[in-house]
This record gives C-alpha cells, structure tokens and sequence, in this order.
C-alpha cells in the first residue's frame, strides 16, 4: 500500500475563516515538515510580505495560524517545507530553496475563496460583503424537469460581438448578463440581444462554460481567448470576466450579479465544473501535498486520461471531499442550480453519488441538475476498488445524475469523429432511422437506458466538435464556403435538415441540450476545436441570429410546444407505419410527431380522428416555414386521420 492511501484524513474546516473576533488559516498537509503563511497588502506579486507566521500542527494531517484580526481583504500564500524525498515531482516553478535535505515550496491556498489577480495569491474575503444588491431574495425559477430546455454559452461569447448593443466596459464580462434590453448595434426596439433574446427564445437553463479562476487567459490583459478549461483555483470566479481582476471581492461580487440577472429573466444557471483536471501538473493540490492530488502510474509518472497532462484523483479521500464541498458552495454561496461535469468518466460514481446526496440536503436542493460527458480522453489510474462514471458505470449514478448521450449526436447528424460521415438528418435516414427512433424515446428498452428518462441529455451540438451547422454543410456539399450562411444561396436543405435535427432533440424523452447560436447557424468555419481560437471565431455573431429569424422562431415554437406537453419529457413513443426513412411516433395520447428528411412527400396515418373529447388532429408545429423552397406546401391532415408531410420536414400534432 502507498504511503499516501495510509495518511489520515481531515474533517474539519479548510481555508481562510474570518471569525467573530479574529481569522482562522487552516491547510491540509500531512508530509509537510513545516508550514508558514505569509500576508500581503494587495494581490501585486512585486509586494513583499508584511507579515510571516508560522503554522502549528493540530490534528490529521492539518496545520493552522488564528490571528486575533479580522483580516478580510488581506492576501496571502504560503511555504511549505518538504523532506525531500516526500516530492515526488518538484514543482520547479514553485521551489524557493532547497537544503539540507529540505525543498521550501510557495502555494496560494488550494481551499481559497478568493484571490488576486491570475490567482498568485489568495484573499481572505467576508462574502456577506460581496453580495450585490437583492441577493438575499435571489431565489431561482421554478422549473419543472419536463419544461427544461438547456442552452449553452461562453461569459465572452455572449457578449464579446461589437455589434451585440452592450457596454463596452461589460462586453465579456459577467455583467453583460445583467444588462436586460440590449439590441443589435444598440438600435431602439430593434433585434434583442443577450438576455432579452434568451427570454424570447424560451429556454430555461443557461449552461456557462467554466468561470472558476483558470490559467490560460491573463487576467491582467483577458488575453489571449480560451474557453477555460484549465482549472487554477476551482472556488474562485474567473478574473478576465470582471472589470477589476486586482481586487478579489470584486470577481465575486460580479459573478453573483449574473446569476442574479438570469433568475430575474426566469433562467436558471448551470456550472461547467472541471475536477478531473488542472490547469498544471504543477498545480496548488500538488504544491500542498505532493503525490496526493493527482494520479500517477506505476512509474510514477501522471496520469493523462484527461489529455491535458494530469488527472485528479476523485477517489483519494480529501479530493472527494474537496469536490463535494466545492460543488455545495457554488449552490449555497452563488446560487448555482446545476453543475456539467467535463470529463465525468474520470470521475468516480461514489463521489459523484455523495455529491448528489449532499446537494440534496440543501433549500430546494433535488432541483438542482447533475450531468456530465460519460467518457474521458484516454485511459487513467484510478483505484481498482472505484468505478468511474464511464459508459460502463453510468448504470451505478444516482438515477439524478444524467449523461450526454453520443448515441443521440451521432444518429441524428453523425459521428463526430469522422466529419464527413452523414446522420439521419444529412444523408443517411434509411441507416438511421432505427437508431433515431430509440433516441426519441430516450433509449428506453435499450443498454443505452438509464434508470430514469431524465438522465439522458438529448443534444446535437455542444462546444466541442463541429458546431451543427458546420458538420451539416460538410456533409451535405464537402465545401467550406457553405459555412458561411448566405441569405441568396442555395441552403434551403442544410436548412431545413438544421431543423429536422432540432425537432428531434426537442421532442424526444429526456433533457434537450443545445450549443448557443446552433438556433441561428452558428459557425466556425469548419474549426471543430475553437477552444483558444480568436474570440471573433467563436463569439455570437448577433447580426447572423437578426438575418436567421426564421430559424430562430422553429426553435422558440419547438421550446414552447415541448413547456405545454409534458409528454415530450417522458411519454412513451410508440411507432407508427411510415416509408422507409421516415420516422412517425405517437407520444402519450394526444401528440404524434414525424421526421421525414427524405426527397418525397409522404403521408402518414394517425391512430384515430377523433378524440374523446372531441377534439381533431392539428398541425401545432411544422418546419416548412424554416425553409418553404423545399416543399410545395406545408404539412396538413387530411380527413382527420391522415398526415401529409413534405419532403425534409418535421412536423408535430396534437389532438
């Protein structure tokens, strides 16, 4: 057995605590000889210390400094001095001397609720004073799971575009969220932008792409662009997205603004949370304890099933604590109501579990979401007696905790790992349409399943990969020049499979999820991994969305249909007949849909004319309008029994 599985565990409190009269530091660092904290007037990295104190051991593997001030808005870090032979890796970056068979190690505080700018330091802060104002009857929307339409954003992303009528001093920012009535180019009662758009189009969740403090972007400068995945201090909000990144307070205070913002719009906010990484191997967790943190191989070496160099190490007992804590603080102290994990196949099911159970137990907690990517990049070394949340232990996840479902992805446009391979959708329907048919009652009777519907997050576009617009026109012409919309070209069946795709994400069983911009074309011109691309490449283009309206409204009709039939989130499909190709499902009772992305037109029956109620079949949603050239009409009933659907249309009725 490694040392490091015997070192005894910590219970009690970690970070910097203002008390009543004084100020608590406490770190987590049993193989440290010695540890020291020093304190600085400001987050200036040129600033010499002003004070240094030395912590003394108490129980478990922790240390502690109390000062008898209330040292809120100091910053501070600390030295731990090593045996020399308990650093496996030396942090070279981090090493201020080295003697006498000692290695002298600096660290900003790993369990840090604050810091300076590019996190070098962290700060003792008094959250209550970073609150803005309204916080305390903050309080987020009610939403049922079968109303939840999930839409995913970059902070910069939302509001980076010049064109997209925000401040300048906001634009990238967390406050661009707050502000509420913005239009393209600023234009009185013109196209709406930013939040007033999101309240327009209907969705009820915004998924945010991680907005910790991360490492690739200077906070300094919020150069150069990334979309953030690189961790550096999980419990503190990104700095580039403030307009003071000096000041440790404010971050905060900012971050909660948005939050605010989005629950006064009826929109609920959803964490992109990265545990199973850091932005280093040199990283604060490995500073404070090294070999701990981050998994390693049998020579030692890190493990790399993330791709980007390290794996954290869910299942060691203080980093499972670590994320359970960290995830109860965003919801309690931000207001958070759901978390996406990146690479949630790297972590374990038992911390992801007890997170769920710890989530739970807070005000109106089980409406907080949990889901995650089923997968990781490569292989890792996790414990053999710990079941990582993978395709193959999905099944062991609390049945609320969900997954994105690939199987869905690729079926309807498909796979992402070969571009030019076409789905449903694109070019291929007689080869999918069974697939797609399971997709759309959320994989139920398969091994695809999950313990309940709600666990399978329905998506064709995400920030990975080609955006959808992208992979439809690298199937459907090969040419790259067709990524860039053009109102006089011949689109209109790019269009219209664009359309077909968002009928079937928002009416099948489970949580439909889309990328920002996917209801407008968003593009990348054919990049499929933007990730520290330009911030022109991957920003919501605003004038794009004003010239898609159409397909804008498809989108805000399919939204609104999916809130008033309940049925979309757990009903069962049953399949109608239909030609090959074509998929036709009564959901529930009283809806039927079809998908038919073939050339011709075809006719489907319905199960009955009349309901017994009186009511008759009717058209309530119908893709044609997105793209009229591709049909001769629109969809109708005839005789009250049967569907007449056109070529690459989707179409729903009711009853």
């Amino acid at each position: 057995m490694s040392p490091i599985t015997t070192w005894p565990t910590y219970s009690g409190p970690l970070g910097a605590r203002l008390l009543e009269h004084g100020t608590a530091f406490t770190v987590w660092a049993p193989s440290a000889a010695s540890v020291k904290l020093r304190l600085f007037g400001s987050s200036n990295e040129r600033e010499s210390p002003r004070d240094i104190v030395e912590l003394a051991r108490v129980e478990d593997g922790a240390w502690r400094y109390t000062s008898p001030d209330r040292l809120a808005g100091v910053y501070y870090d600390y030295l731990l001095a090593f045996p020399i032979s308990k650093v496996p890796t030396p942090p070279n970056d981090a090493i201020i001397s080295t003697a006498d068979g000692t290695v002298t190690i600096r660290t900003a505080d790993p369990w840090a609720k604050a810091s300076g700018v590019n996190g070098e330091r962290s700060m003792v802060v008094d959250l209550a004073q970073t609150n803005p104002q309204g916080w305390d009857q903050d309080h987020a929307p009610d939403i049922p799971a079968s109303q939840t339409v999930i839409w995913e954003t970059h902070v910069g992303d939302f509001s980076n575009d010049p064109h997209g009528g925000f401040p300048q001093e906001h634009r990238g920012k967390f406050l661009a969220f707050t502000d509420a009535h913005t239009t393209l180019d600023d234009q009185p009662g013109g196209f709406p932008t930013g939040i007033a758009y999101l309240r327009h189009l209907g969705v009820t969740h915004v998924q945010i792409m991680p907005f910790y403090d991360y490492g690739s972007v200077d906070e300094a400068t919020g150069t150069p662009y990334n979309w953030g995945y690189d961790p550096v201090a999980y419990d503190v909000p990104e700095g580039s997205y403030s307009t003071d990144p000096y000041d440790g307070a404010v971050r905060i205070r900012e971050c909660k603004a948005m939050i605010a913002a989005l629950h006064r719009a009826g929109i609920r906010v959803i964490m992109d949370v990265v545990y199973n990484h850091m932005y280093e191997n040199d990283n604060e967790f490995e500073r404070m304890v090294p070999g701990y943190f981050c998994r390693r191989n049998g020579k030692g070496d890190f493990a790399n099933g993330s791709g980007c160099g390290n794996d954290m190490a869910s299942e060691r007992p203080m980093f499972s604590r670590f994320i359970v804590d960290s995830l109860v603080y965003w919801a309690s102290e931000y207001h958070v109501d759901g978390f996406r994990f990146d690479l949630m196949g790297l972590l374990d099911t038992q911390t992801l579990n007890h997170a769920r159970a710890e989530l739970d137990r807070l005000p109106g907690g089980k409406s907080i979401l949990m889901y995650g990517e089923p997968w990781s990049a490569d292989k890792t070394t996790a414990e053999p007696s710990f079941t990582l949340a993978d395709k193959q232990g999905r099944k062991l996840l609390d049945a609320r905790i969900g997954w994105f479902c690939d199987e869905s992805r690729d079926s309807i446009k498909g796979d992402v790992m070969l571009g030019r391979e076409p789905g449903y959708v694109n070019g291929s329907p007689d080869a999918f349409a069974a697939q797609v048919r399971h997709a759309l009652n959320g994989w139920r009777g398969t091994k695809a399943q999950g313990k309940q519907v709600g666990q399978i997050v329905q998506y064709v576009s995400a920030h990975d990969d080609l955006t959808l617009w992208d992979k439809l026109c690298l199937t459907m012409r090969d040419d790259p020049a067709h990524a860039d919309y053009d109102a006089t070209g011949d689109v209109q069946d790019i269009l219209a499979a664009n359309a077909i795709a968002a009928g079937l994400v928002l009416t099948s069983a489970g949580l439909p999820f889309m990328l920002s911009g996917e209801e407008f074309t968003r593009t990348k011109y054919g990049c499929d991994n933007s990730f520290d691309r330009s911030a022109e490449l991957n920003w919501l283009d605003w004038g794009r969305a004003s010239r898609l309206s159409s397909l804008i409204e498809w989108y805000r009709t399919l939204i609104g249909v999916r809130k008033t039939h309940p049925d979309f989130y757990d009903g069962q499909r049953v399949a109608l007949d239909s030609p090959e190709g074509v998929i036709a499902a009564r959901v529930g009772e009283h809806l039927v849909v079809c998908a038919n992305p073939t050339a011709d037109g075809v006719t489907i029956r319905l199960s009955e004319g009349v309901s017994a109620a009186g009511r008759h079949w009717a058209i309530i949603a119908d893709s044609t309008d997105v793209a009229a050239p591709c049909a001769d009409a629109g969809a109708h009933v005839i005789n009250g029994v049967e569907l007449s659907v056109p070529a690459r249309t989707f179409v729903v009725c009711g009853m």
